[in-house]
């Protein structure tokens, strides 16, 4: 954010061309800190939910770090997905209570615990070799506040496994199906529940799988209606998007209060047909 930008929505503001409100979610917009290799949005909190998650895939140890420390200096919870032990220890080195997720290959700063869903998540995996998908689906969806119930191995090839776990899919506010293969778990899932059904196509599979495609395009043309599907192998995007469904409505700005409270309020001279 700039001096100059922060003076020049000031003082549109001052003359009156622009509202209060108006200033603030231009300020807002404005709030990131550039360090040359990235532009960290501190503001991503307040417009989407959650800080900016860093992507630690195709980085260096050292950019990840100094991205690292700029959000933390701000923000208690910080993510690093697609990340390995080494920038772990780099990390753990300036911030002790860092966590490092193996399975998922995930670094979690988690300071802020509380609990802002309405109920819970589950995340359900065909196979064991879909985990480490779905772990980035459950700690993402942890750390947004939720509670998350795992449930591992409940693929169709033994359909008991899954029918077993109806009572606790049916008691989720939001499941998140993750399979490879052919990807059918999600449409059974789907047919259980009445709630949405976040399916997470992964690129596990023999040669027909194509990398995860034949389990995207089967999930896309999943017949049960509470089904959406994410990208391959994107358990983060699941999780964030599972925690938004299931997150507690915020409180309602004092100025939407007003503007709703002055619709409703009874006309005069109506009359009655």
């Amino acid at each position: 954010m700039k001096e100059s930008d922060i003076a020049e929505i000031l003082e549109a503001h001052k003359n009156g061309a622009i509202s209060a409100e108006q200033a603030a979610g231009q300020l807002k917009n404005l709030s990131y800190e550039d360090i040359g290799y990235a532009k960290v949005d501190h503001a991503r909190a307040v417009r989407q939910g959650f800080p900016e998650v860093i992507f630690g895939q195709g980085k260096t140890k050292e950019q990840v770090v100094g991205i690292f420390e700029k959000l933390a200096a701000r923000v208690p919870n910080v993510l690093i997905t697609r990340t390995n032990a080494e920038v772990f220890g780099a990390i753990r080195n300036i911030y002790t209570a860092a966590e490092w997720h193996e399975a998922a290959n995930l670094i979690r700063l988690h300071r802020d615990k509380e609990e802002l869903g309405m109920g819970e998540i589950a995340v359900v995996t065909a196979g064991t070799s879909d985990i480490p998908v779905a772990e980035e689906a459950a700690l993402v969806a942890e750390t947004m506040g939720n509670r998350v119930t795992r449930i591992w191995d409940a693929g169709v090839a033994g359909i008991h496994r899954i029918l077993s776990e109806r009572e606790v899919l049916q008691a989720s506010r939001v499941v998140i199906a993750v399979a490879g293969m052919e990807g059918a778990l999600p449409s059974v899932v789907g047919g259980l529940v009445k709630v949405p059904v976040i399916a997470v196509p992964t690129s596990i599979g023999y040669g027909a799988s194509f990398g995860g495609i034949a389990a995207l395009l089967g999930m896309l043309n999943s017949c049960a209606s509470n089904v959406s599907v994410v990208n391959i192998d994107n358990g983060f995007g699941a999780g964030f998007v599972a925690s938004l469904i299931n997150r507690r409505q915020e409180e309602i700005s004092p100025q939407r209060r007003r503007d709703t409270e002055k619709k409703n309020l009874p006309r005069k001279n109506m009359k009655s047909c």
